[in-house]
């Protein structure tokens, strides 16, 4: 199977803080941010595997800095590895400056998506080629990621997690 490039699952999203996207304090919702983020996601590895998609996991969310209501959003979602039929994907959410038009960035997630067919089965998804350091960084820190959330489901034996063990014994 032929890779892809992260910038082919590239997806922008951009949504408007509106008044029912808030909590009495004004801020927006973190459900609704992640709402945001996985139909973003979703997209992003949709374009990569050409396949429908389903999340198998949040693998983690921070949410650095407060959303104000009436703020643009943008969120930024791309495919940062694949595997044999999981994909994961990186997502940056920004704030714009309304005067400025300067995009901060003020939040992350990763999330997991695996290829389905028609009956739930997973499918293949193509491997995926990093291009910028930045991709590279991202691709290098998924198998490590994706090794601990296979020990925490008690999925993979913590001695043969290889990527998580070099990361202790730098002998």
């Amino acid at each position: 199977m032929k890779g892809k490039t992260a910038k082919e699952s590239l997806t922008i999203n951009t949504e408007v803080v509106l008044p029912n996207d808030t909590n009495h304090i004004g801020n927006l919702f973190g459900g609704k941010l992640l709402q945001w983020m996985d139909i973003t996601s979703a997209i992003a590895a949709g374009r990569h595997s050409n396949r429908v998609v389903v999340t198998a996991s949040i693998n983690h969310v921070s949410f650095d800095n407060p959303i104000k209501q009436n703020s643009v959003v943008t969120l930024e979602a791309k495919v940062s590895r694949a595997f044999n039929s999981s994909m994961e994907v990186f997502i940056d959410v920004f704030v714009e400056d309304k005067i400025t038009m300067h995009k901060t960035k003020c939040n992350e997630a990763i999330f997991t998506f695996v290829a389905i067919d028609q009956n739930g089965a997973p499918l293949p998804v193509p491997p995926l080629i990093p291009e910028t350091e930045e991709e590279k960084r991202r691709y290098e820190g998924a198998l490590r990621r994706r090794q601990l959330s296979l020990v925490l489901g008690g999925r993979l034996k913590p001695d043969e997690a290889t990527e998580l063990k070099a990361l202790f014994n730098q002998d």
